[in-house]
């Protein structure tokens, strides 16, 4: 269902936009799969800029066309982002793979792969998700402000990319068909491998550092936290972060 077609480049500025691209002259059906070796202009979360190392790591994007999906229920597509990811990376490595809020993958603390993930809405609706993932596989030098690691480092071996993808795919279907059929309920394991679920931890709310812990996320996408006051509530990534590590 997931990679049929895969349109596999050896350079590209971004899968994402490629993709974009692709869907706007009507040639990227859903499933649809780009792959590039090489990305020249990777980004992630809030414009950041990707860094993936040529034929070392895994960059590609997956084209879905959402049945009746509202725009407030678009979060379900990252948590099945991120569900496939961290399980294909969890078969992998013997270190604790969580999910960091809201796409992130970390491997004890430090950064394996990331989601960036972009919707296109018609009314209510949304129509388009262009999911892209970057996944550190091979690259074994990466700098140590980046907080990273790769699936070599973590393994103690290379490992093949594309028997990786495959086995990412394979979980996005698994995933993708859970919340087809119940939505929110079949995607309850998100909430299990959160990253400090439970688990007082630094955050900026509003600006402010602050002490908290993740207790859940809610169907809007926001992390419910409980601050040390014992007040409960959800944030959003406009308000909340967690502190620069």
């Amino acid at each position: 269902m997931f990679g049929g077609p895969l349109l596999e480049f050896e350079v590209l500025e971004s899968t994402n936009k490629t993709a974009a691209d692709l869907l706007s002259h009507g040639n990227a059906a859903h499933g649809t799969v780009i792959l590039a070796h090489a990305q020249s202009d990777g980004r992630g979360q809030r414009g950041r800029s990707w860094q993936s190392a040529p034929s070392l790591d895994l960059t590609f994007t997956i084209v879905t066309k959402p049945a009746g999906l509202k725009a407030d229920a678009q979060f379900g597509i990252s948590k099945v982002a991120a569900l496939a990811v961290h399980d294909a990376v969890r078969a992998r490595v013997q270190g604790d793979t969580r999910i960091k809020w809201p796409n992130d993958i970390l491997i004890d603390r430090r950064k394996v792969a990331g989601i960036l993930i972009k919707n296109d809405l018609v009314g209510e609706l949304v129509v388009n998700s262009l999911i892209g993932v970057g996944i550190n596989v091979n690259n074994q030098e990466l700098p140590e402000e980046l907080v990273a690691t790769s699936l070599a480092i973590e393994s103690g071996t290379l490992h093949d990319r594309l028997s990786l993808l495959r086995e990412v795919l394979d979980r996005f279907g698994y995933w993708w068909a859970k919340w087809e059929s119940a939505r929110e309920e079949g995607l309850v394991s998100y909430t299990d491998r959160l990253w400090t679920r439970g688990r007082w931890a630094d955050m900026l709310l509003d600006g402010e550092a602050t002490k908290a812990r993740a207790l859940d996320v809610d169907p809007l996408g926001r992390l419910l936290i409980e601050l040390t006051d014992g007040t409960v509530q959800a944030y959003g990534l406009d308000r909340l972060r967690f502190a620069p590590r």
